[in-house]
């Protein structure tokens, strides 16, 4: 493990507080007692909150593919036990076991986030250590869900990829590399046509399930409070939905944030993000949309992820408040309803694109997708900042990026700092006026990508990886029972593009409001979206302070 936060940042991820610290603690739990072999946690079951340890010794440990635990730490006075999870009550990833007899004080997850608020020096070291104990748990995959299947499938992809993008740990074991994948297999009987499958925390079995089964199994999401009347529905968890939470949210507004995939929207998927203020090396889009699904905990931000929602229903019911019919088949309620859903990818208009999607033609270069095409030659369609990011990252991976651009040059899409580091990485080639005109494969994995450039002239290239990064349609379609306003292009229209004087950012329904890239007229930049969370609330404050 050298080099892994666990080594390198160990003394921030178990600090000791000092009895004064526990005394200021104390008004926000309560006093527990375990004798020797109980439990505190268990993985897979709802943590009751975080533990200060008072008196005694704990173990805490994680079980492996074969349900067999694994020490990872142990615990004595002074010292905390949780991470992450903790903040929202989710299922514990690990299990916590008394050495000896331990008095401890617990503190829920509710009176957590108030300490985080109520005491600011405190709060940060504890807020840092359970971050960096996710971290560490992300780094070797303890605590989260076991994948079972073969590493080019498109399904074990999707899953790996959702996991990865929700920032929770997991294991892959491939049945071709691994004999324990083999022999889970056989225990379980399952047939080969069902794979992947999925070994939940919490013993409960998944044969190739969605998303949102997986999402549900391990508790990333749980069931929807239908009578409860929400201050602010953020439909959307990209950068602009997930800065209206923390706003709303540390103003005291009740939030509740839906998405259908994961939180950070595209910006997500950034490999690195360099011009956003006041990161000045660079950040990456998990780690920056990581940071802010903290912070919406921290203020007590409900997260229903992923949970898509199927419709918004806009009927006045005299009670000023929508309802947002989900594809899971609940519902949710709320006083006013921001519209954060972004884009959707486009597509590439080849014949046999959904042959090889998901397996061997991707839409974001993520860590995951790297590591599948490492040593190839690779394909990169798209001009703008997403594709220029994901083609320098790529580059140090992979043995060669083609990059096929439709247009002139990079210049009139691309940010200038991103078209030098191109033009000095030798390892991209930048094919302009071209387009893919077919792709050669078989069995889902593509084998060969052909083109065709200046002069009708075609290349054909062993391709076994392609990018897609050629922009994305407004996602609004779940709009069309509310008649919301859009333009000729489907983005949502605001403001002043709606009439003189119309509410800031609000569409044409009351307390329906619209940010970010689904947008009519929005700049589509990290900064913008962010901005404009942030400025939504403003305008959700004074439509509800007139209600």
């Amino acid at each position: 493990m050298t080099g892994t936060t666990f080594e390198t940042r160990r003394a921030q991820m178990f600090p000791r507080l000092e009895p004064d610290e526990i005394d200021r603690l104390r008004r926000f739990g309560q006093f527990v007692r375990a004798q020797p072999g109980e439990a505190l946690a268990t993985a897979g079951v709802a943590s009751p909150g975080l533990f200060v340890v008072l008196a005694g010794r704990v173990a805490i440990s994680r079980r492996d593919a074969n349900r067999e635990s694994q020490p990872i730490v142990e615990h004595d006075a002074g010292q905390f036990i949780g991470e992450i999870a903790q903040l929202s009550g989710r299922p514990s990833l690990v299990d916590v076991t008394a050495l000896t007899e331990v008095e401890a004080l617990l503190i829920p997850p509710d009176r957590l986030r108030a300490v985080l608020v109520a005491e600011a020096e405190l709060g940060e070291r504890i807020m840092r250590a359970l971050i960096l104990r996710r971290v560490s748990l992300i780094e070797t995959g303890a605590g989260g869900p076991i994948i079972i299947g073969r590493a080019g499938d498109a399904e074990v992809i999707r899953l790996a990829g959702f996991l990865a993008r929700n920032g929770h740990p997991y294991q892959h074991l491939d049945p071709d590399q691994m004999d324990c994948a083999k022999v889970l297999i056989q225990r379980f009987e399952v047939d080969e046509s069902e794979l992947p499958i999925v070994l939940c925390p919490n013993g409960q079995i998944l044969r190739q399930p969605t998303n949102h089964k997986l999402g549900r199994c391990i508790g990333l999401v749980g069931p929807i409070d239908e009578a409860r009347v929400y201050d602010v529905a953020v439909v959307g968890a990209g950068p602009a939905g997930l800065a209206t939470a923390v706003y709303a949210a540390s103003e005291g507004l009740s939030v509740l944030v839906l998405d259908t995939r994961a939180f950070g929207g595209q910006a997500g998927a950034s490999a690195r993000i360099e011009n956003y203020l006041g990161f000045p090396t660079g950040i990456s889009g998990m780690a920056l949309m990581g940071r802010a699904h903290g912070q919406a905990q921290k203020f007590g931000a409900e997260l229903a992820i992923p949970d898509e929602v199927a419709s918004l229903a806009c009927e006045d019911d005299g009670l000023h408040r929508y309802r947002l019919a989900l594809v899971s088949g609940e519902s949710a309620q709320a006083k006013t309803v921001v519209i954060a859903s972004g884009a959707r990818y486009r597509r590439l208009d080849v014949d046999n694109l959904d042959q090889f999607e998901g397996s061997s033609v991707h839409y974001w270069a993520s860590p995951l997708e790297a590591k599948l095409c490492a040593g190839h030659e690779v394909a990169l369609v798209g001009a703008g900042n997403s594709a220029g990011q994901a083609a320098v990252y790529l580059a140090s991976q992979v043995k060669k990026v083609w990059m096929i651009v439709r247009g002139e040059s990079l210049a009139a899409t691309m940010s200038r700092y991103l078209i030098d580091r191109i033009e000095s990485t030798p390892n991209i080639e930048v094919l302009v006026r071209s387009e893919v005109v077919a792709l050669e494969g078989e069995g889902g994995q593509l084998s060969a990508v052909r083109w065709r450039g200046p002069g009708d002239i075609e290349t054909t290239r062993p391709v076994t990886h392609l990018f897609l990064f050629i922009g994305a349609a407004p996602n609004t379609s779940w709009l069309s029972q509310c008649q919301v306003e859009l333009d000729n292009h489907g983005f949502v229209r605001t403001g002043a593009d709606l009439a003189p004087g119309h509410p800031l950012l609000q569409t044409s329904r009351k307390g329906v409001f619209a940010i970010g890239d689904v947008r009519a007229g929005s700049v589509k930049r990290v900064a913008a979206a962010v901005g404009e969370g942030a400025q939504a609330v403003a305008a959700i404050h004074a439509y509800l302070a007139n209600a």
